[in-house]
Order: structure tokens, then C-alpha cells, then sequence
């Protein structure tokens, strides 16, 4: 299989998940209603890059989210690289978040962070059930992964 560049990261990279989890709370903060949180998780969407058509096949498909995301590892325990997008605009703004806690880390970090900020920022009470499910999803498949590399 040929190598495919993977697309740059689009999101700044804290020095620790547990720094990228207190930037989102303190993002999310700043917005006084729920519209104007999702108009913000629409416009981060907005900021991943697309996808290489070669990794947007059914192989890298993520399963158990109504809409399509396409979701590719890259790395090793000592650091790894998540590359995902959805066709739906408020999911690709879920990725973002879960990429920027996650992407770039080593196995370990991954694995012993959890995903607080969803209950944090309130995201937990706002999304309807089959995008909870399609996040929980993604993050069973990014930790299921740093599992692997270790």
C-alpha cells in the first residue's frame, strides 16, 4: 500500500490532554446558550481537513454513528495521530474536540485520560441520543486504539 499524507492537524496542540480538556471548558464558557455552542462545534468542524480519498472507504468507516465518519490511526505508543471527518457538521465539531484532546499523544496518556469534558461543557445533556452514541464511538475506537499500541 502506497503511503498517503495525512492531512495537518488543524487544532493547537496543549501540552497535555489535560490542558486541551481545561482550553475546551474555558472556550465553551465564554458562549451564554446552547445555540451559540453548536454554531461554535459547526465552525470547529469546519476547521478539519478533509480526508485523502483513499482512507474514506469502508475499512476506516466508524461504525455505530448515524452519520458517516471516517476515522484513521497513525503511530505507536509513543505517540499517536488520530485523522477523522463526518458528513454531518455538528459530529466533525465533536471530532475536533475529541482530536485535540487525544491526537498527538503517547498510548499511555490516552488510555489514562478520560473525556470529562463532555460533562463538563454540558455536552452530555445537549446531544441527542444517536450523536452521544456515534461520540461514545469514537472515543471507544481512539482508546481501544492506544490499548493496541501498548
Amino acid at each position: 500500500m502506497n503511503a498517503i499524507a495525512a492531512p495537518t492537524s488543524p487544532f493547537p496542540l496543549e501540552a497535555s490532554a489535560r490542558d486541551a480538556q481545561q482550553a475546551i471548558r474555558d472556550e465553551f464558557a465564554f458562549f451564554g446558550d446552547w445555540s451559540e455552542r453548536y454554531q461554535y462545534l459547526i465552525d470547529l468542524g469546519r476547521k478539519l481537513p478533509d480526508l485523502p480519498p483513499e482512507w474514506k472507504t469502508e475499512e476506516h468507516r466508524l461504525h455505530g454513528c448515524q452519520s458517516m465518519v471516517w476515522i484513521v490511526a497513525e503511530g505507536d505508543a509513543d505517540r499517536l495521530d488520530f485523522h477523522a471527518i463526518s458528513d454531518s457538521a455538528i459530529v466533525s465539531g465533536l471530532i475536533y474536540l475529541a482530536l485535540r484532546v487525544y491526537s498527538g499523544r503517547s498510548a499511555k496518556e490516552i488510555v489514562d485520560t478520560n473525556a470529562d469534558y463532555i460533562a463538563e461543557i454540558g455536552l452530555a445533556k445537549h446531544l441527542s441520543p444517536t450523536r452521544s452514541n456515534g461520540l461514545a464511538a469514537l472515543l471507544g475506537f481512539i482508546r481501544e486504539r492506544a490499548r493496541q499500541a501498548l
